[in-house]
């Protein structure tokens, strides 16, 4: 008894603090985390193009997009994304409860790369524009705005007009300082990712060369909202590889919340009709089992909070469907203990029978979920769209792995404390019917 009392006592213990978890701001995590069909937000998935990347840097390049990416949503403000690689040359981002789902794609998805090019005209042809190039440690470079500092700033002149002001590196310099010299009196259009950077007119920006340019410039034309995003885009670097979008899904805030509502009504039906079930059908076993399936949501739900698990509509799903597999186990012992009490046993030696008997099938049942639940993991993490797969599979698992502690020891120390009392003689409170044979 002594023991068993003990086991309550850490029961009891791990429930409040599993309590205190949902409802106190414990570890600075104040809410449970949502996913994108719950909270709303952007679900992109690109593919990284690796034509251009040297044999052995694939690894290399696509980290490093990863963290110019990274960079790119910190200027949106979105709290905890997601940022990961998917298999070898994919990027998963997903961005919850945002609402400016264009500004976000082509802010992850541009190249950031300014390109400046010089005007050449042929006879009898129309004027082209070519990339500006100069020589530089023996080699033919073009100037772009891979030689920027990560420093550009917006500005205004005294007559209030925008301006983007950089600041080259040293090999920039001497690029620019060359190519702006042969060019004074010319135009030196501007273009980014191969389309004409357009003014705030509309036309495109050639600023005429009034003299050598060496370690910094400015670009003027852009309204106040452009020259500030290509200013971020510019300070938060450039993309190493081409990213091709090949899915992206967006799901309102309001429809998040309606399914929120919808698996919240659905988890509180299911839980008092599983409740009710077991209260009728085995009585005061049914009671304790109740009491263990509370101490079983509290301790699982607080796991999701604290690890933090990304809840989404498929994992509330594998939450509910673990609620009755929990049930389940409950139901196996159950059934063992009322085949005891009818050959005659006592309360006691029919639970520890009970419990022993169907401990086999209740761990061959669960480590095959739990076979499942590595499968469909994995499956989710090399698919495109398997966020909801991922979520269920995770969700399951915890709650499989929580139902078997609940099951075994939760339930079967709240048994264990009634034998001796004067309920135990009384099996009748044990079953609807348990007579002998």
């Amino acid at each position: 008894m002594r023991k068993n009392t003990l086991v309550l006592i850490i029961i009891l213990a791990i429930f409040g603090f599993a309590v205190s978890a949902l409802i106190l701001p414990l570890f600075d995590r104040q809410e449970m985390r949502l996913g994108l069909d719950l909270q709303g937000g952007i679900h992109m998935v690109y593919q990284a193009d690796f034509s251009a990347v040297e044999p052995g840097e694939e690894a290399e390049a696509i980290d490093g997009a990863i963290a110019v990416i990274e960079k790119r949503i910190n200027i949106l403000g979105v709290t905890e994304p997601v940022i990961q690689k998917q298999g070898a040359d994919r990027i998963m981002v997903e961005l919850p409860g945002i609402s400016e789902a264009e500004k976000a794609k082509r802010l992850i998805g541009q190249t950031a790369l300014l390109e400046f090019r010089e005007m050449v005209t042929d006879e009898n042809e129309e004027p082209e524009w070519i990339p500006a190039t100069a020589v530089a440690n023996g080699q033919e470079k073009e100037l772009n705005s891979s030689y920027f500092k990560e420093n550009t700033y917006i500005t205004t002149d005294d007559f209030g007009r925008v301006l983007l002001v950089f600041e080259w590196n040293k090999e920039g310099s001497k690029l620019s300082e060359e190519i702006t010299g042969r060019l004074i009196g010319q135009p030196l259009g501007i273009f980014l990712s191969g389309e004409p950077l357009l003014g705030d007119d509309g036309r495109p920006i050639a600023p005429i060369i009034q003299s050598k340019i060496t370690d910094r410039g400015q670009i003027e034309g852009l309204s106040l909202n452009e020259a500030t995003e290509l200013s971020q885009l510019l300070n938060a670097g450039r993309i190493p590889l081409p990213l091709n979008p090949i899915y992206d899904q967006t799901v309102s805030p309001i429809l998040g919340a309606s399914f929120i509502d919808m698996s919240i009504t659905a988890g509180i039906i299911g839980i008092i009709l599983v409740m009710l079930f077991m209260m009728t059908y085995y009585r005061l076993s049914g009671v304790l089992a109740c009491l263990s399936l509370i101490f079983y949501g509290a301790l699982v739900l607080a796991l999701f909070k604290l690890i933090p698990v990304t809840l989404t509509l498929a994992g509330l799903g594998g939450f509910i469907l673990s609620i009755g597999m929990a049930v389940d186990a409950n139901v196996l012992i159950f059934e063992r203990m009322k085949e005891e009490l009818r050959t005659g046993r006592t309360l006691g030696a029919g639970i520890e029978a009970g419990f022993n008997r169907a401990w086999t099938a209740i761990r061959d049942s669960n480590v095959t979920t739990f076979i499942v639940c590595a499968i469909l993991y994995w499956v989710g993490n090399s698919i495109v769209a398997g966020a909801p797969v991922k979520g269920f599979a995770v969700t399951l698992f915890l709650g499989v792995a929580v139902s078997m502690f609940t099951a075994i020891v939760v339930t079967r120390t709240l048994l264990r404390l009634f034998v001796g009392s004067q309920l135990a003689r009384k099996t009748s409170l044990f079953s609807v019917s348990v007579g002998k044979k």
